[in-house]
This record gives structure tokens, C-alpha cells and sequence, in this order.
């Protein structure tokens, strides 16, 4: 019989592909003692060992290096032998299994690593963008607050309350009103508007309702907005907030919500 089939079976059997009856035909020609085979064999379990020194080491636990050397201890004495064909069989065998699970291994951490980092950088600029949102929020609170605070300064100002109306009873709020710079509208307890609409805010003298601008609330119910002064300074004796489509509307058009008190 050639050797040449023998050849690609050691190749095989060398990185544990060989099993069944391939497997087993190998490793009784190997025990009757094929020199080409072993030299295969041996070149074999160099390459792997290479490949093995590429892998970052691990430190294995302490019982693993205890074990060893206490082997070490006890053969250290022995006479160093050319290993027999079964031996070697076993020997390149263990390494072949040995390098799969460190390639796993490696393989494992690296995808639970990565998957982990990639979590997190997703979590941070989560964070970092509501973070930002929080911060432009708050820093236009304070600037409405604070336009409030110079309209006060002034005696012309007026504190106008609103009262809530209809669908929203509980609905509470007030304009700080100047006749020539306008003002700014402060409402509490103001349900979330439904999809597409949005509260408009009417001004009310002796002529028909001119819109002062739309708005929206907050999750609790609490809204400001920055109200432009009437146009040719006329005097406003009403304020009233409707429920409209989200762009607004030139004239009112859906149920009014909230209303100044007399």
C-alpha cells in the first residue's frame, strides 16, 4: 500500500480532524512504527506550539502549577526518551485541544469585551445627550425667569391670573403683562395636549382674539412661553389659552382651556 493516503491522514489527525475509521487506521499504522509519520507528527506539534506562543499567556490557578511541579520533581531525574508512536499520538493530541480552547477562550473574552465597551460608549452618550438637554432646558428656564424678574422692576407690569376652564378644571396659571414689552405666561396642572395639537394663547382687547403664539407642556403639566407685545400697543383686557391644531390657527377654533380672572 502507498504512503501518500498515510501522509494527508497525519495532516489531519494532527489538528484532530481525523475520527471513526480514518482515526482508528491511522493510529495502528502509527503503532507499527512509521518513522515519516512521527517526523510529520512532530513537525506538526512545532507549528502548534508556535501557534500557541502567540496567544497572550494566562496565569493558570495555583493547583495547576503545584501539580506540575510535583511531576517535574518527580521526573526530573528520568532519562530524557524519544517518545513512542502512542505517546506522541496522545502528546500532539493534547496540545491540538489545548490550543482550541485557548483560541476559544481568547475568541470569548474578546466578543464579551468588545459587546461590554460598545454598551457602554452607547450609555454614555445617552447620558451625555440628556445630560445636554437637561442643561439647554434649564438654562432657558432661567433666562424666562429672569425676563420675569426686570418686568418687575418696572410699575407698569401686571400680574394677571388664569383660571383653568372646561376640560381642564384643575388647570392654573398667570401672565406677567407689560403693555409695551409684553410678558411672559407661566401654567401648572395643564394636561399633555393630544397627538398633532398644541395650546395657543389668545390676547382679547376691543377687536377679535389676535394669537400671541403656541405652546406646549411638560410631562408634569407646567409650560412658559415668551409673549411679544400687542401689535400698535393695544390694551388687552383678556387672556385666554384654546386647544388647537400643533401650527396654530389665525382665529380660535377648539374648546377654551384657561382664561384670566376678572
Amino acid at each position: 500500500m502507498s504512503h501518500e493516503p498515510f501522509d494527508t491522514l497525519a495532516a489531519a489527525w494532527a489538528v484532530g480532524a481525523l475520527d471513526g475509521e480514518e482515526r482508528a487506521v491511522f493510529e495502528r499504522h502509527l503503532a507499527d512504527g512509521c518513522d515519516v509519520c512521527e517526523a510529520e507528527l512532530r513537525s506538526s506539534a512545532e507549528a502548534l506550539a508556535a501557534a500557541a506562543r502567540s496567544v497572550p499567556p494566562m496565569i493558570p490557578p495555583s493547583q495547576v502549577k503545584e501539580a506540575l511541579l510535583r511531576r517535574i520533581t518527580a521526573t526530573g531525574s528520568a532519562r530524557r526518551e524519544t517518545l513512542p508512536p502512542r505517546r506522541l499520538v496522545w502528546a500532539v493530541g493534547s496540545l491540538v485541544a489545548v490550543l482550541a480552547g485557548a483560541g476559544f477562550t481568547a475568541t470569548f473574552v474578546a466578543t464579551r469585551y468588545e459587546a461590554r465597551l460598545g454598551q457602554v460608549a452607547r450609555e454614555a452618550a445617552a447620558l451625555r445627550a440628556s445630560v445636554q438637554r437637561d442643561e439647554a432646558a434649564l438654562r432657558e428656564q432661567i433666562a424666562v425667569y429672569q425676563g420675569a424678574v426686570d418686568l418687575l422692576r418696572d410699575p407698569a407690569t401686571q400680574i394677571v391670573l388664569l383660571r383653568g376652564l372646561g376640560p381642564s378644571p384643575r388647570a392654573n396659571g398667570r401672565v406677567i403683562w407689560h403693555p409695551v414689552a409684553g410678558g411672559h405666561l407661566f401654567v401648572a396642572n395643564l394636561p399633555a395636549p393630544p397627538p398633532g395639537k398644541a395650546y395657543e394663547l389668545w390676547t382679547i382687547g376691543d377687536a377679535a382674539p389676535q394669537p400671541a403664539g403656541v405652546f406646549q407642556v411638560d410631562g408634569s403639566g407646567r409650560g412658559t412661553y415668551r409673549i411679544g407685545p400687542v401689535a400698535g400697543g393695544q390694551p388687552v383686557k383678556v387672556f385666554a389659552v384654546t386647544l388647537e391644531p400643533e401650527g396654530g390657527v389665525p382665529a380660535p377654533t377648539g374648546p377654551m382651556v384657561m382664561a384670566s380672572v376678572k
